[in-house]
């Protein structure tokens, strides 16, 4: 029977990239893999024909001679033939189906024992004043650090890591299984290619024991809420001699007694008299840089006015600009009047007119059209 054109055979175009052609050989190579139709031989046939079309089209020169000369381009021992199983490459092919969707295969990954150290995560807390000026801080963090009794190699002083005997110090071992030889973690070193038959008395073997450092880290002018700072090798020691992880520092802002923050904005709220917001004054408001500004308060001014600070807010990090600073005014009614304030407020309301209450008067007046219109 003459052979299916390879493209066909994998489902792609003849134009699919590299990337394309592999990603159709996984997906049929699994769906016609042995170990899921056992018995089934026509399967088996699939298989080896997805394999050869996947030999042939992944590697150039192969690929250019099937497109100018098809199956023929092969036939009498060119370029080795195009068979499945026949190149090196399909086992490497397969290690990598199954690296990812059984988490084996992949050879030669000596890793020699040595391991990165875990990335270490430390909550600062600081003040909305030290957000503002910046500062350094000393924090305690207690990790991991490399052994000084043996360098980090995990060996007893004098001695070193001996090459593992079951797998040569690959960290992998190979296991045939049917038609596939399947490498998997060495059980005896766990992937680490060594064993240590003396281990350090200070470390237990590891490489790194437990400390508490003390770091000093520098917090910007202007550095908002949840901001991250990266700290490069400041986490936890590597296993035996390998890197150590990093220290990442999460900032928070702790809330302030006044001040709420926008960005490089901040707000506030203050409470006036009523005779002030009537007749009009001022106040002081103290700022981040620890002096005062003085707020002029227009007569008939109305609960929820905001003023404008320009330039009193907080500075934009690494910038020389500040954000503003926004007072919004609400007017405090009075309450635990006396007889007189109560007389004179009364007096007051007596004398006074919709020009006095502009907004409420303008409200009930809409809200009797209203009534009056729905009568009607």
């Amino acid at each position: 029977m003459a052979k299916r054109d390879f493209y066909e055979v994998l489902g792609v175009s003849k134009d699919a990239d590299e990337k394309a052609l592999k990603s159709a050989y996984r997906k049929m190579a699994m769906q016609y893999h042995p170990d899921r139709n056992p018995g089934n031989a026509e399967a088996e046939a699939s298989f080896k024909e997805v394999n050869e079309a996947y030999d042939t089209l992944k590697d150039a020169q192969k690929r250019a001679a099937y497109d100018r000369f098809g199956h023929a381009a092969f036939e009498n021992g060119g370029f080795g033939g195009g068979g499945a199983g026949r190149n090196g490459d399909f086992h490497s092919t397969m290690s990598d189906i199954f690296e990812e969707f059984f988490g084996m295969g992949g050879g030669g990954r000596r890793s020699n024992g040595r391991e990165r150290g875990a990335d270490l995560r430390y909550n600062l807390e600081i003040t909305l004043e030290e957000a503002f000026e910046g500062k350094t801080v000393e924090i305690e963090v207690p990790t991991s650090v490399t052994c000084e009794a043996c360098t980090g190699s995990g060996a007893k002083p004098g001695t070193s890591p001996a090459t593992c005997r079951t797998c040569g110090g690959a960290g992998r071992v190979r296991a045939a299984q049917g038609f596939f030889t399947l490498e998997r973690t060495c059980p005896t070193c766990q992937g680490k290619g060594q064993v240590i038959a003396d281990p350090c008395g200070v470390c237990g073997g590891v490489g790194r024991t437990t400390q508490e450092r003390t770091l000093s880290v520098n917090i910007p002018s202007g550095i908002e809420d949840g901001t991250r700072i990266r700290l490069a090798g400041e986490g936890e020691a590597g296993l035996r001699g390998g890197p150590s992880g990093d220290l990442y520092i999460f900032l928070s802002i702790r809330p302030h007694e006044f001040f709420q923050r926008e960005g490089a904005d901040l707000y506030c709220r203050v409470p006036i008299s009523m005779t002030t917001a009537a007749l009009g004054g001022q106040f002081d408001v103290p700022t981040l840089e620890g002096v005062t500004s003085r707020v002029k308060v227009p007569e008939g001014t109305q609960t929820g006015k905001q003023f404008r600070l320009k330039g009193k807010g907080m500075p934009v990090m690494r910038s020389a600009q500040h954000g503003d600073m926004y007072i919004q005014v609400t007017v405090e009614t009075p309450t635990n009047l006396t007889k007189r304030q109560r007389e004179l407020l009364t007096e007051f309301e007596q004398g006074a007119s919709g020009e006095n209450h502009p907004e409420s008067s303008g409200f009930f007046a809409r809200m009797k059209d209203f009534i009056d219109n729905l009568g009607s």
